[in-house]
């Protein structure tokens, strides 16, 4: 396992400041649910760990600044799920998946047999083996999202950054996604970070939820401690209510109507 750090990280672009003095410890093991509104710099600050947008200060797992490792190095520590990721509609998900053994594939570019097996453990511990010889452009959202974990999962890597993994998802394939990223975090003993929109969920899966807006940190805690309905409506500019279940305390918020459209 692998924890990771940053010590006052900023991302820019152009002259709009999307992170600021963002400072956090994520513990090994740990999985830390990234929420905020629309801008809120969530997306921004999972792209300055994957490598694939600048930022200042310090990024590290286990010690070592990423910034000093090459891209194959850091994408061995690090795996990266967008939010819309590129799936090429008539690439098989078996060849698709492969394409996260790329850190380790040799100078002269071609898979090994350990590479083939790294992917073939990947679908048979997803449950996808029916799926190996499928066009991506055959599948549905929830299939083709499972196939685009797989290939995360595939780098064999300690830290895996979600980007909103369940905005195109309909509610049952949200939380079979979300299970999948449970059991694999038990089986692997991942250190995950997500960007979510859904609260609700968020607060389920997370360990622990940071609030961002504006770039900036507004909260940092447990479900409990962060989603308030007082800090929801300041932060999103929303009517909810913030029940917590008193059988497994989990923490549901529910949208009321009644809010101002303007937030005052």
């Amino acid at each position: 396992m692998s924890g990771l750090t940053f010590d006052t990280v900023d991302v820019s672009y152009d002259d709009r400041a999307a992170v600021v003095g963002f400072s956090n410890e994520v513990a090994s093991g740990e999985w830390v649910g990234l929420i905020g509104p629309n801008g809120a710099g969530k997306s921004s600050l999972l792209r300055a760990v994957a490598g694939l947008t600048d930022s200042d200060g310090v990024i590290s797992v286990d010690g070592r600044p990423l910034a000093a490792m090459s891209i194959r190095e850091r994408a061995r520590h690090v795996a990266y799920v967008a939010q819309n990721p590129i799936t090429p509609e008539d690439m098989s998900a078996f060849d698709y998946v492969l394409l996260g053994r790329w850190p380790y594939v040799g100078r002269f570019g071609a898979e090994s047999s350990r590479d083939r097996k790294a992917v073939d453990e990947v679908f048979e511990r997803l449950r996808l083996i029916d799926f190996r010889e499928r066009r991506l452009g055959e599948l549905s959202g929830g299939e083709r999202q499972r196939i685009v974990l797989a290939r995360a999962l595939a780098q064999e890597t300690s830290v895996l950054l979600l980007d909103e993994p369940t905005s195109a998802l309909d509610i049952g394939h949200q939380q079979q996604a979300l299970e999948l990223v449970t059991e694999l975090r038990c089986h692997q003993q991942l250190t995950v970070v997500a960007a979510m929109h859904d609260l609700t969920l968020a607060g389920i899966y997370s360990d622990r939820l940071v609030m961002l807006d504006d770039g900036i940190v507004v909260a940092d805690g447990s479900a409990a401690e962060v989603l308030t309905a007082e800090r929801l409506g300041d932060v999103y500019h929303v009517c909810v209510t913030v029940d917590i279940d008193p059988d497994d305390g989990a923490v549901v918020v529910v949208p009321r109507r009644g809010f101002p459209v303007d937030g005052s």
